[in-house]
Formats: C-alpha cells, sequence, structure tokens
C-alpha cells in the first residue's frame, strides 16, 4: 500500500470517526519516509522546542542502531533531524507486558508533551484517547510482540486545528474555534494528519513509531476531501466530539463543504 505525503494523500486512507481501529498497512521500503525531508525546517522545530527531545539511558542502542539504518552517525535524535519525521522508540522491558516508551525526538508533537510521556506504557501513553483502552489497547498490545524486523506498517489520521503550525497546542475549543465562520472556513480551519509507521530495528529488537505531520488549509484540499470531512462530522460528533472540540467547528465546515 502506499499512503502518500500530503493531506489530500493521506486523508482517503485516514479513518473518519467512529469506533477506533488500527487501520495499519504493510508499506514499502521506498515508502517508509518522506523522501524530500527540508531538514532547515526541521532545524527549526528542535531548535523552537528543545523539550521534544527526551531520552532514557537505555535508548542509547537502540538510537545508534537506527542512526546507524538510516546511514548516519549518531543517536535517535540526530536521526530524527535528518528526516521529515519525528521518531520514537519503544521497548519490553523484563517483565513487562506493555512496551514503554524509552525515547522521542519530537518537534512537532500534536497536542501532547514528550516529557509527560516518557517511561510509560502503551495504555498509559494513549489513556487520554477516548475508547482506547476498550477499543485498541488488546490489538495493539498483540500487535506489538508480533511485530517481525524487516517488516513496515503504516497508518493516519487527522485532526481539525485552529491553526497550520506543525507543532501543535491545542487551546480550549470554544476559544480556538471562535473566530469560524462558514464564510471563512477554508482560511480559518487547518486539516492536520498523522503519518504514523512502525517497525522493528533487527538487533535490539525495540520498536520504532515514526511520526510524519501533515498541515493543510481546508480551502486548499480537492473538493472530494472537503466532502469526506464534512461526511464524518456526524461520526466525529458522537464518539470524539469532546477531545477534538468538534462541536464548536462541525457546522461551520459542513456548510462550507456544501457551499462549493
Amino acid at each position: 500500500m502506499v499512503l502518500g505525503f500530503s493531506v489530500d494523500e493521506l486523508l482517503p486512507k485516514a479513518r473518519g470517526g467512529g469506533v477506533l481501529k488500527m487501520g495499519l498497512a504493510k508499506l514499502d521500503e521506498s515508502d517508509w519516509l518522506q523522501p524530500d525531508p527540508d531538514l532547515a525546517v526541521r532545524a527549526e522545530g528542535f531548535a523552537a522546542y528543545p523539550e521534544g527531545v527526551q531520552l532514557l539511558p537505555e535508548v542509547e542502542a537502540p538510537g545508534a542502531e537506527l542512526a546507524a539504518m538510516l546511514g548516519i552517525s549518531g543517536s535517535l535524535p540526530e536521526a530524527a533531524a535528518a528526516h521529515h519525521e519525528d521518531m520514537c522508540l519503544l521497548t519490553l522491558r523484563p517483565g513487562d507486558e506493555q512496551y514503554r516508551l524509552i525515547g522521542a525526538a519530537v518537534a512537532w508533537p500534536s497536542d501532547w508533551e514528550p516529557a509527560a510521556k516518557l517511561g510509560l506504557p502503551l495504555r498509559a501513553l494513549h489513556a487520554p484517547i477516548q475508547g482506547y483502552e476498550e477499543q485498541l489497547g488488546s490489538g495493539v498490545d498483540n500487535f506489538m510482540a508480533k511485530l517481525k524486523p524487516g517488516a513496515i506498517y503504516g497508518r493516519c489520521n487527522w485532526f481539525i486545528a485552529a491553526t497550520g503550525e506543525r507543532r501543535w497546542v491545542a487551546e480550549p475549543p470554544e476559544r480556538a474555534f471562535a473566530h469560524v465562520t462558514p464564510e471563512n472556513a477554508g482560511e480559518t480551519l487547518f486539516v492536520r494528519s498523522e503519518r504514523q509507521t512502525l517497525s522493528r530495528l533487527p538487533e535490539t529488537g525495540a520498536v520504532l513509531f515514526t511520526i510524519g505531520i501533515y498541515v493543510a488549509p481546508l480551502g486548499k484540499l480537492s473538493k472530494q476531501n472537503i466532502a469526506r470531512l464534512a461526511e464524518a462530522m456526524p461520526r466525529l460528533l458522537d464518539g470524539e466530539g469532546d477531545r477534538r472540540g468538534a462541536d464548536f467547528y462541525a457546522q461551520a465546515l459542513t456548510r462550507y463543504s456544501a457551499s462549493l
């Protein structure tokens, strides 16, 4: 499967609300990481957000293995700085039942703080996501246990934000979307997609989680994708409206789509 490297390419393959699903597809290595990263923008992102790099001592060996796999000398931060994707490493400690986060190099987080997540097991990492424990917890644990070196799996999602900034800290939705109307929604609503991949390092056995961030104004998307988002609004309101603040932008987005 090919996911693509833009919001317009990713949206048709992303879940549009409703029951949580892993939605993983096997990727070829050629579709793993963005081939043309803007390294100057990456450097600016890490410089502006140094707190995005969080490392436990045990990340040293898998971080060096990852960097070598990607053809550079260094560690997890160097690997992430040399690519478009933010990168996290997880391992299964002796006696644990869940993988836990041991290192993060994240310039552009989607409303989360790596420092608050470092060292946590998977289910605690995802605790803020409504329905994760009931709908995904066991499935994710089983997938991680069975993931083989050499295989690459990918998925994507989307959020509606009130900013086009790559590093997104969500404001209270009643304030963030207060200026949004059906007439200006094309310029004031932004669609943010995370292009995520999972793979296992062959030597250390650590699991690499990459997150490629893509953001576009609603009005710059294809009409088909704008309609797709409008069609997803009822499901989003029913299942995840509180977390994503959909109550405060759904009507404007739907009416904007209908006007096209």
